[in-house]
């Protein structure tokens, strides 16, 4: 299995290296479009070469995906630590009404109980 994901990672990695190598021009990255930046003074540029965009594209979509799908899973979370913390005052429960019962028995009843 391990020897699998090696050459998984390896080809990952020539797909990765091959596209940055197709992918070298340099390009440039405006803030807004062009009249927008010149009406409200923000005509921020920068060039940078084109898989570098395409890379920080797809780590930015999958921070996002990654966002979204823990706030979606909040309510099931939430589920589960309910269900924990019930059944633990359940647990706590039983144990308080088993004490409360070997109170009012013999000694050799509640050992034959508890071993069954």
């Amino acid at each position: 299995m391990r020897y699998i994901r090696y050459g998984f990672l390896g080809a990952l990695g020539a797909v990765l290296i091959a596209v940055a190598l197709a992918n070298r021009d340099m390009i440039t990255l405006n803030l807004l479009p062009e009249t927008l930046g010149d009406l409200l003074g923000l005509n921020h540029s920068i060039n940078l070469p084109l898989f570098v965009v395409i890379f920080a594209a797809i780590a930015v979509g999958l921070m996002i995906g990654f966002a979204w799908e823990w706030m979606r899973e909040h309510r099931h979370r939430s589920d589960k630590s309910k269900a924990e913390r019930e059944l633990h005052h359940t647990k706590r429960e039983v144990r308080r009404l088993k004490g409360k019962q070997a109170e009012n028995k013999d000694e050799v009843l509640v050992m034959l109980e508890e071993t069954s």
